[in-house]
């Protein structure tokens, strides 16, 4: 999610010339941005196998398929996390989070949604991108039945994460980076976010909402120098949720790096709050 693309959005938005499903469609690409390339700082992947995840989505009534890179621990016993990543690159963009989350002790699923690099092909919504890490945390349960299981999400990918736990009851932890409490909010902290559209976003990640539906243990991570989603934001969806739970500002971490210049912090937290060392 780029802060151009929302603004663009949001001028779309008070168009009164564009049909609601025209809109609802636009919302949804500038929103997720899907694509198949991965950034230009993106690290090989070869470490990490490739997985196919196959299922009946009930949105599109049509068998889905879904690509996801696994990076097992060394230690057999590691719990396993499902990674969600945030918006335009596709999975492998993320292979340097990845990695960290293994080296912090986890075996580590990440999926592409729909619409993303190699899974099935359409415009991925709030409701597909829902079924499809839900897809890929059912798939973790059947592969790994026993195993401790926890849920990560960056940036979009955090209102996905929270989305998802706090519809099922197996999960051992959720953590989320750089996240925020919903579309209309981050709109609102634009230039011009004064103007009254929040009623014409369709897209709307109201994770401030369902963070207190999340009954395991919640960690929040944000970058002190985040200019693309505020550190207010994730400070807001931590207050919103219920304990126990844990915040942490990563002093001088940014919407890209905070995962790298935190990664201390995260080891810290993940003792403190999962009992995880």
């Amino acid at each position: 999610m780029k802060r151009v693309s929302l603004i663009v959005a949001l001028a779309v938005a008070v168009s009164v010339s564009m049909g609601c499903a025209t809109l609802d469609a636009k919302q949804r690409e500038w929103i997720f941005q899907p694509s198949d390339r991965s950034w230009g700082g993106a690290q090989s992947t070869a470490d990490m196998q490739d997985v196919w995840i196959e299922f009946q989505s009930r949105s599109t009534s049509k068998a889905e398929r879904l690509h996801g890179l696994w990076m097992a621990h060394e230690h057999a016993e590691a719990p396993v996390l499902l990674y969600l990543h945030g918006a335009r690159w596709n999975v492998s963009g993320s292979s340097g989070r990845i990695r960290r989350m293994q080296e912090l002790g986890f075996s580590v699923l990440a999926i592409d949604y729909r619409g993303f690099g190699q899974s099935s092909a359409g415009l991925p919504s709030e409701i597909t991108a829902g079924e499809d890490a839900r897809a890929a945390w059912d798939w973790l349960a059947e592969q790994h039945p026993g195993k401790p299981r926890y849920i990560f999400g960056h940036s979009l990918g955090g209102a996905i994460a929270i989305d998802l736990a706090r519809q099922v009851a197996d999960e051992q932890g959720t953590i989320v980076e750089g996240t925020f409490t919903s579309i209309p909010d981050v709109v609102s902290t634009f230039k011009w976010g004064w103007l009254p559209v929040s009623g014409l976003i369709t897209q709307r990640f109201e994770s401030v909402r369902k963070v207190s539906e999340i009954g395991s243990p919640l960690l929040v991570v944000h970058g002190s120098e985040d200019s693309l989603i505020r550190p207010t934001l994730g400070r807001q969806l931590y207050e919103a949720a219920q304990e126990p739970k844990q915040f942490v500002l990563v002093e001088g971490g940014s919407h890209h790096n905070t995962n790298s210049v935190g990664q201390p912090a995260y080891r810290q937290a993940l003792a403190s709050l999962f009992r995880l060392r």
